[in-house]
């Protein structure tokens, strides 16, 4: 995608002042998981955006600190009770330029593909590990890239949502090379015209996930498909992976 930039181009106002507008639904079973590996914390959170899940998982006594680059989401969550009580560390999540150690580091709804390099997600994987405490874990959540494989002319536009006076579309484009998948979000609408949400995101198997863990000097502890802990099969569209050391 020509001339994106994360911070600008997917993360800015527009994207923050919509982003809490449609929950996906399994924030309360993120949080319950969350917490529990969290044993008291403390916890960080990589991107944490508007704080959709580091606030709850704060409001029920847990340390949480986060990182980000994009100051429009982290002033949402300022804006929220208990925002002010965040830590956030301006940055990029791959270096995880915070101090001390946790027990629990997490990233949650696709955001490790923000990192668009194996590069830069091996160097995510390194640094975290030097920041969990010796029995802490990093929880990945992601989704399965399968679907992208099968995609034909490696691209696709999906109807979000149709109405009378507002379409939403989801337009794609996959690269099976560099797993590089390329997305905007066209909101059509007869108020406010035509409105672009781009995003590019580097798609990860599960496996390749694994090798990166070892890497760092971690390994796999438990994978489910989902929040509710359901198994993890052929058929999972999405993972929640536990590494530790």
């Amino acid at each position: 995608m020509e001339d994106y930039e994360p911070v600008v181009s997917s993360f800015g106002e527009d994207t923050a002042a919509i982003y809490d507008d449609t929950p996906r639904g399994d924030e309360e079973a993120a949080v319950a998981f969350l917490e529990q590996l969290a044993g008291g914390g403390p916890a960080l959170e990589l991107a944490v955006g508007t704080g959709r899940i580091a606030l709850p998982l704060a409001s029920r006594g847990v340390r949480v600190d986060g990182i980000d680059l994009s100051s429009p989401m982290v002033a949402r969550l300022r804006a929220k009770p208990g925002g002010d009580q965040i830590k956030v560390t301006m940055g990029n999540f791959a270096d995880v330029p915070v101090s001390g150690t946790y027990r629990l580091v997490y990233v949650v709804y696709n955001t490790l593909y923000n990192l668009l390099t194996q590069d830069e997600q091996v160097r995510c994987f390194q640094n975290v590990a030097a920041h969990l405490a010796d029995d802490g874990v990093f929880l990945v959540e992601a989704s399965v890239p399968g679907d992208l494989l099968r995609l034909r002319g490696h691209q696709y536009v999906d109807a979000e949502a149709i109405g009378v006076r507002e379409v939403r579309l989801d337009v794609g484009r996959y690269d099976p090379v560099t797993q590089l998948l390329e997305e905007t979000h066209v909101h059509l609408s007869a108020e406010g015209g035509v409105r672009l949400y781009p995003v590019v995101t580097r798609s990860v198997w599960p496996s390749e996930l694994d090798l990166m863990a070892r890497i760092a000097g971690l390994r796999l502890k438990e994978r489910w498909a989902g929040w509710n802990r359901e198994p993890f099969t052929a058929a999972s569209t999405m993972h929640v992976s536990v590494f530790g050391r």
